[in-house]
């Protein structure tokens, strides 16, 4: 298994590269500066468990690349780290399968604190060991808080203030909940949380 960054800034490749070695030390971290570079990375590195993946490439157009990654690894963690403003692109590339969008602008600390979440266990990620994980649904206490926050329609913003955590940490907290109840936005989440009894109402 590798962690492949697609960038072709050599300078932030390498940064997001040292990042993911400080975040997981032993991992094989592969760079590339295209996506026709995959292919081949692929055969002789291994099947991937993460994408860090720039939008703007040499051989790519808009969120060409997003597609063109999830449509070939669907099951793989897919974190966009572009320096394109959030508001511009994030729901386009969440739409066309991304799970995280990142900032390049959000800084070390931010990016490495996401990267890591994404990379973590769900055992890992610490949310679990609560043993609120006997429901049916085998939600946490934060999946649970996070629900709870969605129903009152707390942005990102919002939520990361109250949890005194940062919004790219809530992002990859809603990644990790998604997943988790199968769905891939708030609206389905809400949905499934009142067919399931997580609302009141």
């Amino acid at each position: 298994m590798a962690i492949y960054v697609i960038d072709d800034h050599p300078l932030m490749r390498e940064a997001v590269v040292m990042l993911l070695r400080r975040v997981r030390p032993g991992s094989d971290v592969v760079e590339l500066s295209q996506l026709s570079e995959l292919d081949r990375a692929v055969a002789s590195k291994g099947e991937p468990e993460l994408f860090c993946l720039d939008l703007k490439l040499p051989d790519t157009v808009g969120i060409s690349g997003v597609k063109l990654l999830k449509g070939l690894f669907p099951d793989v963690p897919l974190a966009v780290i572009s320096a394109t403003p959030a508001a511009d692109v994030e729901e386009w590339c969440r739409e066309a399968g991304a799970d995280v969008y990142i900032e390049k602008s959000a800084g070390a600390s931010e990016i490495a604190t996401a990267l890591r979440a994404m990379l973590l266990t769900d055992s890992q990620f610490g949310d679990l060991e609560d043993g609120e994980g006997k429901v049916d649904t085998k939600l946490s206490k934060r999946q649970k808080q996070l629900i709870l926050m969605l129903d009152e329609g707390l942005s990102n913003r919002d939520i990361a203030e109250r949890l005194g955590i940062s919004e790219h940490t809530v992002k990859v907290h809603l990644w990790r909940l998604f997943r988790r109840l199968g769905v891939k936005s708030r609206t389905q989440t809400l949905h499934f949380a009142r067919m399931n009894g997580l609302l009141s109402s």
